[in-house]
């Protein structure tokens, strides 16, 4: 009779071991790609000049979601994005990236995280001694890719962002667009598992400022993270994705629909 009930329990005990293993097989599934947890960043007790703050902060987001930060200058956004490249660490509260808890990363893993997440800059930030090809390929001799790898890698990445003929040529010589398109192009080139654009369109005409979002659209379609800071509404309304409103340093509001979403309240 024991031995029956042992040879029951043994196998109730794999039919669940199988179930588990099954619903687990994927642990990172279900984890957030960005999750603030009541964070705060007071700058107040260091005198840097620096007035950006947050305050008891919560946001999650998915993998693979398309998110609009939005607000007025000082609401926190730029402190946000540093936050997220941990170039900064919360005065209080937890930031984790595809829950992993920034704070206690050491050295070496900061700099693994951020080979991780590919950043998008208003001005570009080019090597401007060096030709279109040369600052894509820059991007990934940091993380030792072998030139082999590169030499395959960055014209394809030229031919996505639409450079294809563009590989000799130097920042001077391209249009704004075509800057911000390298910028991109230097963002992707290691396949990073989010994008963080701060104000990608600020320099840009609404021509160029349409296929910078389209490009990032498309990105965000196979898959990656994007999150984008911006001041440039009309975009907003019209693309409706997922709006975090920040004001003085706190959430003020947050719709998943965007514009669309019933309770919106942007104009």
């Amino acid at each position: 009779m024991a031995k029956n009930s042992r040879r029951k329990r043994l196998s109730e005990n794999k039919r669940l071991f199988s179930e588990s293993s099954y619903k687990y097989k994927n642990p990172d599934e279900d984890v957030p790609a960005i999750m603030l947890v009541n964070v705060t960043k007071d700058y107040s007790s260091k005198n840097n000049g620096e007035t950006n703050s947050l305050k008891e902060v919560n946001i999650t987001i998915k993998k693979g979601e398309f998110v609009f930060v939005i607000g007025d200058s000082g609401a926190g956004k730029s402190t946000l994005l540093k936050l997220l490249m941990r170039e900064i660490s919360p005065t209080k509260g937890k930031v984790y990236v595809n829950g992993k808890n920034l704070k206690r990363l050491k050295h070496n893993q900061v700099a693994k995280h951020r080979r991780n997440v590919g950043m998008v800059f208003q001005d570009f930030r080019l090597l401007k001694d060096r030709s279109v090809y040369e600052n894509v390929a820059f991007a990934m001799q940091i993380v030792e890719k072998e030139p082999k790898v590169i030499k395959e890698t960055v014209p394809k990445m030229l031919d996505i962002v639409g450079l294809a003929d563009k590989e000799k040529a130097f920042p001077r010589e391209l249009s704004g667009g075509e800057q911000q398109r390298v910028a991109l192009a230097r963002a992707l080139v290691n396949e990073p598992i989010m994008i963080l654009a701060d104000e990608p369109t600020g320099n840009l005409d609404p021509k160029n400022s349409w296929e910078i979002m389209n490009l990032l659209e498309e990105v965000n379609k196979n898959g990656t993270t994007v999150v984008v800071v911006t001041h440039n509404i009309e975009i907003v309304k019209l693309m409706n994705k997922r709006v975090i409103e920040l004001k003085n340093g706190e959430v003020a509001g947050d719709w998943i629909n965007g514009v669309n979403d019933e309770n919106s309240n942007f104009s």
